[in-house]
């Protein structure tokens, strides 16, 4: 059982907050900067950041210090620096973090965490089950394969596609397939960062993302939906995710009905995969109704990524929305 941190609702002296960033994937930068922008806004009259950042070798840090000369050495020092904390904020998107492996760690050391658990981590990283998950509750997604290295080569052309790893982020290895010739070397580089890859029909849409927070009080609120508006024949890659070239719509011009549907399945995905704190809900919105594309249960959080965004226009500054975070993770202690 988890020790109880109601003291954090109460005590007037500033609570530890261990933010932990970097990771062992592909989105280790992004990690880094997710991070920093959270123990730099984090506000100083609650709490007190401390500081914790894995390498890509797997290796601990506590500020810019190492904590040890191994993985399993810099793991035990850091679980000794965890065990202070009254809260643990685990800013790491992508495998090996996002998808319950510091939600795990966190439960071991006995410390509260913003953010879901780790069996809603897992499903949501798995672009598979959580496309099993969305349509065993009505939800629809895109059609697809599901391909390994052993099947790449029996794959056959069927008009356009995007081809994706199904547990990465940030648009890793994700690729927009329009001509035969492409889609090979497509599977190809998203099999260099996952053993199993889809190549999804292409849906066409607008790109709307809605977000869910879990608030101190256990209600849930949905944020303004936000649309993100790709050049004609493109996606939304890694490219124009980080070179400033994104065109976000914010709020998104959709109409009552569209709304929502779209608050209802966020919701519905929300509860199904047993998420906590925030995430982030990627759909598409189409004549037929609205396709899920995927789930983050950690995403950006940077002041200027898309969730803050969403909740800022709401009203709730991105100093607000951290504190409800950390303050909901004492309060649900699990």
């Amino acid at each position: 059982r988890v020790r109880s941190h109601e003291h954090l609702m109460t005590s007037s002296a500033p609570r530890r907050v261990a933010v932990i960033g970097g990771g062992q994937n592909c989105e280790h930068d992004v990690s880094l900067a997710s991070a920093a922008s959270v123990a730099a806004a984090l506000d100083p009259d609650l709490f007190v950041a401390i500081r914790l950042t894995i390498d890509l070798d797997g290796r601990w840090h506590l500020g810019s210090d190492p904590l040890g000369d191994t993985p399993a050495g810099s793991l035990a020092a850091a679980v000794t620096v965890l065990a202070e904390c009254d809260v643990a904020f685990p800013a790491v998107h992508g495998p090996v973090g996002e998808d319950g492996t510091l939600a795990a760690l966190c439960r071991l050391a006995g410390v509260p965490w913003v953010g879901s658990d780790l069996r809603a981590g897992a499903l949501a990283m798995d672009k598979v089950t959580t496309k099993l998950i969305a349509g065993a509750h009505g939800i629809a997604t895109a059609p697809g394969t599901l391909v390994t290295a052993a099947t790449a080569a029996s794959v056959r052309w069927d008009g356009p596609v995007v081809v994706k790893p199904v547990a990465a982020g940030s648009s890793h290895g994700v690729s927009l397939v329009t001509a035969p010739d492409d889609l090979a070397p497509a599977i190809d580089a998203a099999l260099a960062l996952d053993g199993r890859v889809l190549v999804e029909q292409l849906v066409e849409g607008r790109e709307i993302d809605v977000a869910v927070l879990e608030r101190v009080d256990g209600s849930r609120f949905v944020g303004p939906a936000l649309e993100i508006v790709s050049p004609e024949g493109s996606v939304f890659d890694l490219d124009s995710k980080y070179d400033g070239s994104a065109d976000f719509r914010l709020p998104a011009a959709i109409d009552e009905v569209e709304r929502k549907e779209l608050s209802h399945a966020a919701l519905t995905l929300f509860d199904a995969l047993g998420c906590a704190g925030v995430a982030r809900f990627d759909f598409f919105v189409t004549p037929m109704g609205v396709v899920l594309n995927e789930v983050n249960t950690m995403p950006g959080m940077t002041a200027t990524s898309q969730v803050p965004r969403m909740f800022a226009a709401a009203g709730m500054p991105y100093r607000s929305l951290l504190t409800e975070l950390v303050l909901g993770a004492a309060r649900t202690a699990r």
